[in-house]
Parts: structure tokens; C-alpha cells; sequence
């Protein structure tokens, strides 16, 4: 506080700064709140919670916090499921999580999630939302699942060609689209004021001057719509549905809030985010949301984009932020009652849209097909299943696809003088690369002697080790030569005793050597 008063320009910074970026939530706190299935003032609230509380707190200086298009989806199905009681509950045990997991320094392994996943989770994310939003533009209600939105269709482009409310309303989200696509090709000094603001301040007011019979957002008041969660609503969520929920609310609030960090951090010179102290902030923030009744909260790109890219230079922009959203709900919720639903509906069209990575997927399905397939798996398992169980199972295939890549290896063989084979094998390997490996071994010939070099092998897992000395002994069973087996900890003991790791070939059947050996192994290649 002492540096914004020694300097004021800093302090007419944020100051702009922070109406901008109340300017760019307000529209984006109502449309997530009424998309989630929760009252308009919900959304507002979780937003002056992320700039009053979070916004105070240390982690990152210039990211905002508040409701987040990415958690729409699962909000909505957590409160058809449990209840809107219930939802105070889950945010509030997410953010103690939060708290603890930052605590414990669990901050930058979020980091290490596969961005993979992530974009697919978002992807898929923005295609849910996308298809129950085209619904709510026609003041329709929206069949339940991915699979029965995307077979609901057909029934709603008939209803909305049939003319009446449907095709007003439908005009109107469409319109509100195609100001918020075309607003950023404008000049700049008319994108001073943010797009979702004037896509919505237009639609209201046509819908205004023509009268047009179309759903309007439902007021209820500040303090009437905050309803702290009961013990009843705690009790229920020993459920296993309930504990998957939570999980999912935690770890999709986390990730999304650290990955903005990092995008946020690129773009500006300042301080760097502290990734331990903005997840416990994080977690700070969903439970005093949580303990309201509110809206789960993550830090947002488009807001902390806005927020740097309006001259913030310190964390008092976010605060003002969470103020000026404050006031308005306050002294001005009827404002909020003329709003139209679609045009919320459009704003959010537009913001699902643009969490599918449409112009990534070409690039990278050329340059790195497998994580092309990591992505476009996660999005449809969320699409036709459910957002915790899309984002396992992607998590999962990027494990299985980063194990199958690493576990490569070479296998050469090699004839020197006399006759003798000399079977090397290089790489990592494990009993994915069992198949290959035994392929490769059992078609050598079995009247020659041959030495089995595992020397060069970065990694030796129990199922190869045992697999390869099998394959030994087969071997000089059918076979008028015996095999020697050179194990990596043999190697290793030779080079430091400086004698030859190999020694002489046997003139007559030995046995496969079994001196202990651990199953993992990093032995340098043999020169």
C-alpha cells in the first residue's frame, strides 16, 4: 500500500485496470451461475470472494479469481444430483483440500499433469457446454448427457425453424456470438469496453425497445440466494458418488488455476506465482464459497488476461475488482433482471467454443500424434460419459502411452570369429517390450554358442529378467551350445573391478549365471 501512494501513476493503473476487469466478469458471473443451475447471485458472490479474499492473498499478484466456464459442467451436475445444498458442502471440503495439498507442497506437481489431458479435459469441457448452452439460446430445456444432447438436435433446429419464442431467443444468442466474434477486429479504441459487456448490453436492449417474449434472468437478491450448507448436506457426502465429486472439484480447480498461473506468468515481468501459496489461496477462497453456498472458484484466464492486459501492476486491481462487483450486486440487482438468458447463453457458447483447441489439433496430430489421440479421447469419454471419469481415463492413457514410449529397446546380434553369437540388447526393458524381445531371441539358431549382452540396458524390470533367464535355459536345453547371460550388475561389477565384464566363452554347457541383481539397473553401454 505504502509503494501505490510514493507512486500514483501505479495506483491510476490498477485503478483502470480493476474496472475493466469488473467490466469483463459481470456478464461472465451471471451466465456461469445460470448455466451451473444456481441463482444468478451465486456466480456474483464466488467472484467478490475471489477479489475481496483471494485477491488479498500471496500465490500470484495479477491472475483473477471467480467463477470458471471450465466447472459449469460439473457444478450442473452436481447440484442434479445432490442438490443445491449439497454444493456448498463440496466446494467447502475441496477448498480445505486445497488448503492442505498446498500446505503440503503439492502446488507444483500439478504442474506435471500432461497438458495433453488437460486440453482435452477443456476441450471436452467446451463441447458439453456448447451443447447445453445452443439449447438454453432457444429458452429450451436440454436433455441430460453429451449422448442425449447430441440426439436432441434435430428436435431443436425443428422447434426453432417452427418460429415463436424459440427462434427470438435463438436470434438473440446468435447475435450476442457474432458481436463477441467480431468485436476484436474492431479498432482498438473501441474495444476499451470489453466484449461480453456489449454483447450483452445489445441484446438486452433489443430485446428491450422490441418487447420480445424471451426468459429473463430471475432476481432473487444477494442475501436471499446465499444459503450456507446444513450437517445434512455434509452427512451426505459420504457417499462414493459424493467423494468422486470432491475429488474432481479439487483436482479440476487446482490444475485449471496453476495452468492459468503459469499463462499469466508469461505474460507479464513482475513477480512470479508462488504455486503452494495460490493453491492454498485457492483453497482459502472455495471455502468461505463453500461456507456461503457459492460457486466453486478457479483462477480465470480471460479476466487475469484482461487484467495485465489493462496495465495491473499489483494485486490491488483484483481486489477492486471483487468490490466493484460487490457495490453492483448490492445497490443494483435489478440490473440483473433484464438481462436475457440467451444472451448469457451466447456468451458462454462463445467461451466453450474457444476452450476446443481447434487450430492446435493440426499441428500437433502431425507432430505428436500420440498425444493428439490423449486429447481427442479425454474430450469425447467427457462428452459421453461424465467429467471426473473422461479425465481419469485420460490421465490413464497418457501413463500407458508415456510407459510404451519409454520402454524402448534395440536388439542386435552380432557373429564373430569361431561362430559365436553375441545377442546385445539396449534401452529400457520391460514386460511391454516382452513380445519383441522373445521374438527377436527365440529365432537365433541352437547349435551356436551365444553370449546374451544386457549390459547396455538402462532398465531391467523383474518380468524381463525372468522372461530372458527362461529363454536361457529353454535354450540349452534343445539346443548342442549353452547360452551365457551377461546381466547388467555384472557389468557393472567387472568395470569396477577394470576386468573384462564378459570373460571367456564357455567351451561346454554352463549354466544361465544368476548372481543377484536388482531389477532396475543403470549400467553405461559397453564400449
Amino acid at each position: 500500500m505504502r509503494t501505490l501512494l510514493k507512486n500514483p501513476s501505479v495506483l491510476r493503473r490498477d485503478f483502470l485496470a480493476s474496472l475493466v476487469v469488473f467490466l469483463v466478469a459481470l456478464p461472465l458471473c451471471v451466465g456461469v451461475a445460470v448455466a451451473s443451475g444456481v441463482p444468478a447471485e451465486l456466480g456474483l458472490v464466488t467472484g467478490i470472494v475471489g477479489g475481496l479474499v483471494v485477491g488479498l492473498l500471496p500465490g500470484s499478484s495479477l491472475q483473477v479469481s471467480g467463477p470458471a466456464a471450465g466447472l459449469t459442467v460439473l457444478v450442473y451436475e452436481a447440484v442434479q444430483e445432490f442438490g443445491l445444498g449439497a454444493l456448498g458442502a463440496i466446494v467447502l471440503v475441496s477448498g480445505l483440500l486445497q488448503v492442505v495439498l498446498g500446505a503440503l507442497r503439492f502446488g507444483r506437481w500439478f504442474r506435471a499433469i500432461s497438458v495433453a489431458v488437460v486440453q482435452g479435459m477443456l476441450a471436452g469441457i467446451g463441447l458439453v457446454l456448447v451443447l447445453g448452452q445452443v439449447y438454453a439460446m432457444a429458452d429450451t430445456a436440454q436433455p441430460s448427457g453429451g449422448l442425449g444432447k447430441i440426439a436432441g438436435l434435430p428436435g431443436l433446429a425443428g422447434e426453432v425453424l417452427s418460429g415463436g419464442t424459440a427462434l427470438s431467443a435463438f436470434l438473440i444468442g446468435v447475435g450476442t456470438v457474432a458481436v463477441l466474434v467480431l468485436w476484436p477486429r474492431l479498432p482498438a479504441r473501441v474495444r476499451v469496453v470489453p466484449g461480453p459487456l456489449v454483447a450483452v448490453g445489445l441484446a438486452t436492449a433489443v430485446v428491450a425497445l422490441l418487447d420480445l417474449p424471451v426468459a429473463r434472468v430471475e432476481v432473487q437478491g444477494l442475501l436471499e440466494a446465499v444459503q450456507p450448507p446444513g450437517a445434512g448436506d455434509f452427512a451426505g457426502l459420504a457417499g462414493v458418488a459424493a467423494l468422486g465429486t470432491v475429488l474432481a472439484f479439487t483436482l479440476i480447480a487446482s490444475a485449471e488455476s496453476l495452468f492459468s498461473a503459469a499463462a499469466v506468468d508469461r505474460m507479464h515481468d513482475g513477480p512470479r506465482t508462488d504455486y503452494d501459496k495460490e493453491l492454498m489461496a485457492q483453497g482459502v477462497g472455495n471455502t468461505l464459497c463453500g461456507a456461503l453456498g457459492a460457486l466453486p472458484m478457479t483462477a480465470v484466464i480471460v479476466r487475469s488476461s484482461a487484467n495485465v492486459q489493462a496495465g495491473a501492476r499489483t494485486s490491488l486491481s483484483r481486489v477492486l475488482h471483487g468490490l466493484w462487483l460487490l457495490l453492483f450486486a448490492a445497490l443494483l440487482p435489478a440490473a440483473i433482471g433484464v438481462i436475457p438468458l440467451a444472451a448469457l447463453a451466447g456468451v458462454l457458447v462463445h467461451a466453450g467454443c474457444k476452450l476446443v483447441p481447434v487450430k492446435e489439433l493440426g499441428p500437433l496430430w502431425r507432430e505428436h500424434r500420440g498425444e493428439a489421440v490423449v486429447l481427442g479421447v479425454t474430450a469425447v469419454a467427457i462428452l459421453v460419459t461424465n467429467l471426473f471419469e473422461g479425465v481419469m481415463l485420460g490421465l490413464l492413457l497418457a501413463v500407458c502411452k508415456t510407459a510404451w514410449e519409454t520402454s524402448h529397446l534395440h536388439v542386435e546380434v552380432l557373429e564373430l570369429t569361431g561362430g559365436r553369437l553375441v545377442a546385445t540388447v539396449t534401452g529400457n526393458a520391460t514386460f511391454l517390450r516382452l513380445p519383441k524381445i522373445l521374438e527377436e531371441l527365440e529365432g537365433l539358431p541352437k547349435d551356436r554358442p551365444i553370449e546374451l549382452d544386457l549390459s547396455g540396458l538402462r532398465h531391467l524390470d523383474h518380468a524381463c529378467r525372468v522372461a530372458l533367464e527362461n529363454w536361457a535355459l529353454r535354450h540349452n536345453d534343445a539346443g548342442t551350445e549353452p547360452v551365457r547371460m551377461l546381466p547388467p550388475s555384472a557389468a557393472v561389477a567387472g568395470r569396477a573391478g577394470g576386468e573384462d565384464p564378459a570373460g571367456p566363452v564357455p567351451t561346454g554347457p554352463v549354466s544361465v549365471e544368476r548372481e543377484p541383481a536388482p531389477a532396475h539397473s543403470s549400467a553405461p553401454s559397453r564400449t
